[in-house]
């Protein structure tokens, strides 16, 4: 019994070895991927493949703020928006997910809108920032998305650990605007 564990964990160890040096062998080969989004109304434009760092929330908050006050001054840029300062208090029944029933959600339950883009004092868009691939498929992201299509209002979404340089940003915005 000895001599068969011992067998079997030489060839997993190789195994295991010849797996990851296949896999270190494809990541050096690949290209950049494209900048994932969300939103529902598609993208033509595909994130540059630069090497920018990683920034944290607090920096990619003030990289974007820089970003909409330089690049769109047409629109007053409001942060960290409840929900409920432009849906009101409401209590809605929407399905967020495709193997739940319909359900009643609430406005104050979604994730406060990072930035919302007004002009006259009428929102006109929602810039969403989140960092994780699946940010955008938690509740309350859902139902922050939710309020704003109800609101017939863009929802931009950006992954904040991906390089989002300035003319994607701006380039994505523009599109979901109509301003370009």
């Amino acid at each position: 019994m000895g001599l068969f564990k011992d067998l079997l964990k030489g060839v997993a160890g190789d195994l295991v070895a010849k797996v990851q040096q296949a896999a270190t062998a494809a990541m050096s080969n690949a290209s950049t991927p494209e900048q994932p989004h969300s939103g529902g109304r598609g993208s033509s434009f595909t994130a540059p493949s630069g090497n920018a760092p990683a920034r944290s929330e607090a920096e990619s908050v003030s990289y974007f703020s820089g970003i909409l006050a330089s690049r769109f001054p047409q629109y007053t840029v409001r942060r960290n928006v409840p929900v409920t300062e432009l849906a009101g208090n409401a209590t809605d029944s929407f399905q967020l997910y495709s193997t739940r029933p319909t359900q009643a959600y609430k406005a104050e339950w979604g994730e406060p809108y990072t930035f919302v883009l007004s002009e006259g004092g009428v929102p006109k868009g929602i810039v969403m920032l989140g960092s994780g691939h699946s940010h955008d498929a938690k509740v309350k992201y859902l139902i922050s998305r939710m309020y704003a299509k109800k609101l017939g209002l863009p929802y931009i979404n950006f992954y904040t650990q991906m390089p989002n340089e300035e003319e994607y940003v701006v380039g994505r915005i523009g599109k979901f605007m109509g301003n370009i």
